[in-house]
């Protein structure tokens, strides 16, 4: 049975679904799921979590993103990316340099304003945006505040017939969409423009280097060696603030006690976690403060160690 975080190499023409669908055949297991959705275009890092670190996906899902995009100004599409059918056109005609370009970037680096796109899976009144949008039906979309870490160029610009291109490398917060920051660039630009290609090169901590293509994990399987190539649910939560135990609380742990606060974790939010570890060094337990009783942690994710 197979257990811990798979770095997956997404494929392009797949959805998030599909990869999960075709690795719960693989694996054998219906115990499955991934830690943040990329479209059927983009390609990249995909975190899949597999046995009991399907308990962590919440937390893996919040870490920040980076992406290596291309933006093409000069027209703009229904789904902001290249699928998508023409909406505007305007063919670039003044004179855009790296200068001007580099100003834009920086002037959306930071806490930013963004409408997501109509083809997208937010909800609407209990409906995903991207179902009216299959209907030709318009809806206001709420308002979100992400961060934008670094906005980088990373390539010359390329001008041709009428267009103008050129990539970025962006470190976002969880919920930006890449497609859309496209469109902002191109909009301070003063031309309509879209997404044109994107790849995911970090999860977190999780790189495209260490990620598996759908081949190389059936060579990984054949050859028994997939699961030393998975991220124990340990190692994938090491970033988050932790506390050592010994074996007498780590019992306690495990049979969900509530127990006294350590000081260096009082400072914490409410909904901020942080992992306990046995002496052995596996992760027994998420914690949190406990929302009522002062001084104290409660449990906010238990795993059952099994017994060898």
């Amino acid at each position: 049975m197979f257990e811990g975080v798979l770095l997956l190499h997404k494929p392009q023409g797949m959805t998030s679904h599909d990869c999960v669908a075709k690795l719960r055949k693989i694996l054998k297991t219906k115990k499955i799921g991934h830690t943040g959705t990329l479209d059927p275009d983009v390609s990249g890092v995909l975190p899949i979590c597999v046995g009991r670190a399907t308990k962590i996906v919440e937390y893996l899902t919040s870490e920040s993103k980076m992406y290596e995009a291309e933006v093409t100004i000069g027209f703009s599409t229904t789904t902001e990316d290249a699928s998508g059918e023409i909406v505007e056109e305007k063919k670039v005609s003044q004179e855009i340099n790296k200068k001007n370009i580099l100003s834009v970037l920086e002037s959306l680096t930071g806490s930013i304003e963004q409408i997501p796109p109509m083809y997208s899976a937010i909800k609407v009144n209990g409906k995903k945006l991207y179902e009216y949008a299959r209907q030709g039906i318009e809806v206001e979309r709420p308002k979100r505040i992400i961060q934008i870490h670094k906005l980088d160029l990373l390539s010359s610009i390329i001008r041709e017939k009428g267009l103008l291109k050129f990539k970025f490398r962006v470190r976002c917060s969880k919920g930006t969409y890449i497609r859309t920051l496209a469109v902002m660039i191109g909009e301070k630009l003063g031309y309509p423009a879209h997404m044109s290609h994107l790849i995911r090169t970090e999860s977190g901590s999780f790189k495209l280097e260490d990620c598996l293509t759908f081949e190389q994990i059936l060579s990984e399987l054949e050859r028994n060696q997939l699961q030393e190539k998975m991220i124990s649910i340990s190692q994938a939560l090491k970033d988050l603030p932790n506390m050592t135990i010994n074996d007498t609380l780590a019992e306690k742990v495990l049979n969900g006690a509530v127990l006294p606060l350590p000081n260096e974790f009082k400072s914490l939010d409410l909904e901020a976690v942080f992992a306990v570890y046995n002496l052995q060094g596996s992760c027994l337990a998420l914690y949190k403060k406990h929302p009522v009783k002062d001084g104290l942690m409660k449990p906010a994710k238990i795993f059952v160690i099994q017994q060898s």
